[in-house]
């Protein structure tokens, strides 16, 4: 990420730099999603360092989720300093249009071929920091998830600004600039879109994946002490913290210490088979005398009822 911070905070001052000396949209569109991408890169940095503090009396269950919080601020700085500004950009030009000189060709060329090469290897820095935390799975941290992201798309608006000068300078036709200026843009405000309607579902309390969930369902089950599971809850709490709420019916004719020495037993199990799972709560509840009448043997006609 601090390799990720310095190259944004070098290239943005070069886009920006650039852009005034040759007049063009693209650059400066560029420029401010350098800007942005260097923000962003503060506000992760802040996650990082507040997401590991540990659980106090204001906030027992801890700070994980101020990895959420952070990601979700940049990708309001992707919405509003990037996109925004690039759609700016687009629809000025198209309105009056982009005089450059050839000079200013060159050097916007320049500076955003430096850019690509700079952004390029940002992002494969990334995505070799995701295949060491596990591939897909690595990207479950929302810090180094909008970290790939912004780097993505970086290349890709790199990429797009330089084939709307180059043709530019070809035709003289500035709708090519604008063009890639509203282009810049919208890609900035998907991705703005996608990283906070993730940042939102954890913020307000994201389930565990069906298999996970799944896979604690069926531990509980297999307990002999467990009659049924009613209900199981889960929330990430964090990027390595899970929460886990059950509430389940225990066997007839079970004392009060014994009942206790299988609640033990049972968070344990579910701690070893769930290693995040570091928060686990079990309420052991009675069924509805209906229903455990209609599922008696003599509702059933199990062993000669009815």
């Amino acid at each position: 990420m601090l390799v990720a911070l310095t190259a944004n905070l070098v290239i943005a001052v070069a886009k920006a730099v650039g852009g005034l000396i040759a007049h063009s949209p693209a650059l400066l569109s560029e420029a401010a999603h350098s800007v942005a991408d260097s923000l962003n890169e503060i506000f992760l940095l802040a996650a990082l360092r507040r997401s590991r503090r540990p659980a106090d009396r204001r906030h027992p269950f801890g700070y994980g989720k101020e990895r959420f919080f952070w990601s979700l601020l940049a990708a309001v700085g992707i919405f509003v300093m990037g996109g925004c500004f690039s759609f700016f950009q687009g629809v000025e030009a198209l309105r009056h249009g982009a005089q450059e000189t050839f000079g200013g060709y060159v050097a916007g060329l320049i500076v955003l071929g430096v850019a690509l090469l700079a952004e390029g290897l940002s992002l494969l820095r990334a995505v070799r920091q995701a295949g060491r935390q596990g591939g897909v799975g690595g990207l479950r941290d929302p810090a180094l998830r909008t970290v790939v992201a912004e780097d993505g798309t970086a290349v890709i608006g790199v990429v797009l600004a330089l084939a709307g000068m180059a043709l530019h300078m070809v035709t003289g036709q500035a709708v090519w600039e604008a063009s890639a200026s509203l282009a810049i843009g919208a890609l900035l405000v998907h991705v703005a879109y996608r990283l906070g309607r993730e940042a939102r579902d954890q913020l307000i309390g994201e389930a565990a994946e069906p298999e996970l969930s799944g896979r604690i369902r069926c531990l509980l089950q297999a307990q002999p002490e467990i009659d049924s599971v009613e209900a199981l809850f889960t929330m990430k709490m964090g990027l390595d913290s899970l929460l886990v709420a059950a509430r389940i019916d225990l066997a007839p004719g079970l004392d009060s210490e014994r009942v206790e020495e299988v609640a033990v037993r049972i968070k344990r199990s579910i701690a070893r088979t769930v290693p995040e799972a570091d928060r686990i709560f079990l309420d052991v509840t009675d069924r509805p005398a209906e229903e455990a009448a209609r599922e008696s043997p003599a509702a059933t006609g199990e062993r000669g009822g009815a």
